[in-house]
């Protein structure tokens, strides 16, 4: 199984959610509303889920093996940072412009 395409879309607010992803598999399988969260520890990755009748939050979907995880979550991570400094650029060309 391959990764074809991760997209993140930012989120520009205060909340610690930072960005949504969707990872598309061998480009035939998408996999939408992966959440970059910051933590204490710094950002980490929450996978699709719905809450269940007793209250409790659950997987939609997941990986099913540690190896699988911290590939997927490395990748994510990656991308995300890629998108935060590509978003960075142009507020830092604008404030050198005011100066």
């Amino acid at each position: 199984m391959e990764i074809s395409e991760i997209r993140v879309r930012m989120i520009n607010n205060d909340s610690k959610m930072k960005a949504v992803v969707s990872v598309t598999f061998d480009e035939v399988f998408v996999v939408h509303d992966i959440k970059v969260i910051e933590g204490d520890k710094g950002v980490f990755v929450a996978m699709p889920s719905r809450r269940s009748p007793d209250g409790v939050y659950r997987d939609i979907v997941h990986p099913i093996n540690t190896e699988f995880r911290s590939i997927l979550v490395k990748m994510i991570i990656d991308r995300y940072e890629q998108e935060k400094e590509i978003q960075a650029i142009p507020q830092c060309e604008a404030q050198e412009e005011n100066i």
